[in-house]
């Protein structure tokens, strides 16, 4: 049986994963909402797995990766 905090990496890996996909197929743009918010959402829950699993690298990186999402959606609200 998967544990809550595996399911949740999981869960996250699969926002993370599909959002890249759907921009490389050119399905959705880097600029588009769903795909800043796939990366918000999925960062946020592989941050909290990096954290479980005391994995401060890679906190680090989905803490960073969080932040750029945030600062893109917010450059790009401000644009519009």
């Amino acid at each position: 049986m998967i544990d809550f905090t595996t399911t949740i990496g999981i869960i996250g890996m699969i926002f993370l994963l599909t959002a890249f996909a759907l921009n490389l197929f050119k399905k959705i743009t880097q600029d588009s909402l769903i795909y800043n918010i796939s990366n918000i959402i999925g960062a946020g829950l592989l941050a909290y797995y990096a954290y479980a699993l005391n994995s401060i690298p890679f906190l680090i990186l989905e803490i960073f990766w969080i932040l750029f999402a945030i600062y893109k959606l917010t450059f790009l609200n401000k644009r519009n």
